[in-house]
Parts: C-alpha cells; sequence; structure tokens
C-alpha cells in the first residue's frame, strides 16, 4: 500500500499518512519485531518512505495496516496470506466508502447493514 501525498506541512501531525515513525519506534508500537516490518515491505503490503538518510519511516495508517497483518499472523495465517486478506479488507472498505459517497450524490437509500 502506498501512501497518500499532502503538500501542506502544518498537516503533518494530523495527517495519517505523514511518515512519522522510524522503524525501530514503529515495531515497538504494534508490538513486533524490525524484521516482521521488513518481511510487509518484501511483501509489498507496506511500501514505508525513506529519510534523506535512507531510514525506513513508517505513517500511521501503514501501521494499522501492520497491525492487521500481525493479528493474522500471530492467529496462525501465513504472512503472505496474511498480507493478501489485509490487501483485500482494504479494497474492500474503500469500495464501500465510494458505493456510499456515490449514493449520497445520487440521493439514494442508504445501504442496509450486512
Amino acid at each position: 500500500m502506498t501512501p497518500r501525498t499532502r503538500t501542506n506541512t502544518t498537516d503533518k501531525f494530523d495527517d495519517d499518512d505523514y511518515p512519522a515513525y522510524t522503524m525501530g519506534r514503529a515495531a515497538e508500537m504494534i508490538g513486533t519485531t524490525p524484521a516482521f516490518l521488513r518481511a510487509l515491505g518484501d511483501a509489498r503490503l507496506i511500501t514505508p518512505l525513506r529519510s534523506e538518510g535512507g531510514h525506513r519511516r513508517y505513517s500511521r495508517y501503514q501501521l494499522r495496516i501492520a497491525a492487521r497483518a500481525r493479528e493474522l499472523v500471530d492467529q496462525g495465517t501465513a504472512i503472505d496470506t496474511a498480507c493478501r486478506i489485509v490487501i483485500l479488507e482494504d479494497q474492500l472498505e474503500e469500495a464501500l466508502r465510494l458505493n456510499e459517497e456515490l449514493r449520497r450524490r445520487a440521493g439514494g437509500p442508504p445501504p442496509e447493514d450486512v
């Protein structure tokens, strides 16, 4: 999952996509190891930005994705399968959001809970 970019630097503190966390801090925050985060990068689930010095930097959005993958792996799911599940969950969430937005614009009824 690639980060979305913002240009206004005053939004950095509120921006879920701002790469604020180092690898060590990110791993600590989600209770895993830097190796796990590297594995998620290798699987292309998350793509951390790089600092000027070449160090990986993670956003809050990426940490939520990584934490979900960790949940699945902790439940016994293989890492590649966990990554695919997280990608599909993220795509479904985005599709539902877009669908709701289009319904609102068209003035249609809200969808029923599934």
